[in-house]
């Protein structure tokens, strides 16, 4: 079933790829499903196991305010929210924040429709913890810097960044979407003012296994965002 979900995105995704939108197919796709997940290839109604996992090993501070950038349908930042994070959530699909808001109406997550190539100025430095899954490796290439830099400009002085994403080495062809990303790919992070402070390569426990790269970044106390949003 995930093999058809994912062709179906890749088909929708192709054909604003085509047309010069490289972003419009998100609220196509979250449109098209009418509220069923089972046509969202990421959408398995439970929190993401790779982020359980690292939260499970990392304790965060009780109010910490954290940001989860392309919030999908809401598990992942009801998960931080969960475990005392004030959380923000955002997506660039209005039915995916609808949806969100839907499932869990007494929800205390912010949940806001929002581009990450446009967001506000107020979140540059502004959040604590700032977790980006999946987002990167689908976005064409030529966005990836630029979105790289965005994100970035979110982590709070001493706060962290973690990025899940699909991996692969420089010298593997990347394949179809969702495109695994390189090492190098991720160390754009660290121009940002990002200091690299764990990284896992690993295969997960999908069926069949996925090569995936966790990598937590950290913002140094003393230290201001670097550019961001303009």
């Amino acid at each position: 079933m995930k093999k058809a979900q994912r062709e179906t995105a890749r088909e929708i995704a192709r054909k604003h790829l085509d047309s010069g939108d490289p972003l419009g197919w998100f609220e196509e796709l979250y449109s098209l499903a009418g509220e069923n997940p089972s046509l969202i290839p990421w959408a398995d109604l439970t929190p993401n196991p790779n982020l359980v996992d690292w939260l499970n090993r990392h304790a965060m501070a009780g109010g910490a305010r954290a940001l989860k950038i392309g919030s999908g349908l809401g598990d992942d930042a009801e998960e931080l929210a969960r475990r005392g994070l004030e959380t923000t959530a955002f997506d660039l699909s209005v039915s995916a924040i609808v949806w969100s808001r839907r499932r869990f109406p007494k929800s205390p997550v912010n949940y806001i429709v929002a581009d990450l190539f446009s967001s506000p100025r107020q979140w540059r430095g502004r959040f604590n913890l700032v977790v980006e899954s999946y987002t990167l490796q689908v976005l064409p290439p030529n966005l990836r810097p630029d979105a790289v830099r965005r994100i970035a400009s979110f982590v709070a002085a001493g706060g962290t960044l973690l990025v899940i994403a699909r991996g692969r080495e420089p010298s593997e062809d990347e394949g179809k979407m969702p495109w695994p990303l390189t090492r190098n790919e991720l160390s754009l992070f660290e121009a940002q003012g990002l200091k690299e402070i764990s990284f896992e390569d690993y295969w997960d426990g999908e069926a069949p296994p996925v090569r995936r790269f966790r990598a937590a970044y950290r913002r140094e106390a003393r230290e201001k965002p670097a550019g961001g949003p303009g």
